[in-house]
């Protein structure tokens, strides 16, 4: 009996396992569909790609890894801010049994989330920038009513000026 899948994020250190995971699918799984040279140009020997570079490629993306009984299944990531899906590779006695789909409909979640949230942030800081908007429209229809009626005041005072000027020169 095939034990089930669970998916868990990508941890620091997984790279040198990926690595050689990587390796061996690449060398048995993908064999029935490339030649002995394109598989080797693709995954030249088992330290290659090296697990340190694998690593830091990870980092700053979705990743995830599916683990059956303790072994690893599977493993793929995305860019999810863009959707890009960049590695996505099944062991080979994992093929057909659901790894492959998990890991994209997981991965896909997070590429939709991200997107979301993207819309959500330009939302908000639209509504911000109105609500900034409406309140600079208002400070300013404020400050106007505020410089209207010192204006009206300083004419008021102008003209009662006038006037006890006019009726001291008439006294």
């Amino acid at each position: 009996m095939a034990h089930p899948i669970t998916l868990r994020p990508y941890q620091p250190g997984d790279g040198p396992l990926l690595a050689a995971f990587f390796y061996e699918t690449v060398h048995t799984v993908n064999a029935r569909d490339y030649t002995p040279a394109q598989l080797q140009a693709w995954a030249p020997s088992p330290e290659a790609p090296d697990p340190e570079a694998w690593d830091r490629s990870f980092q700053g993306r979705r990743a995830l890894v599916a683990e059956a009984g303790g072994q690893i299944a599977g493993f793929g990531d995305l860019d999810p801010k863009t959707g890009y899906l960049d590695r996505l590779y099944v062991h080979k006695d994992r093929q057909g049994q659901g790894v492959a789909s998990a890991l994209c409909a997981a991965l896909e979640a997070a590429a939709r989330e991200e997107i979301l949230k993207q819309q959500d942030d330009a939302i908000y800081k639209r509504r911000n920038a109105a609500i900034d908007q409406e309140r600079i429209v208002k400070e300013n229809e404020l400050n106007t009513e505020i410089r209207v009626a010192e204006k009206q005041k300083e004419k008021r005072q102008k003209e009662m000026e006038t006037k006890r000027l006019i009726q001291e020169k008439q006294a």
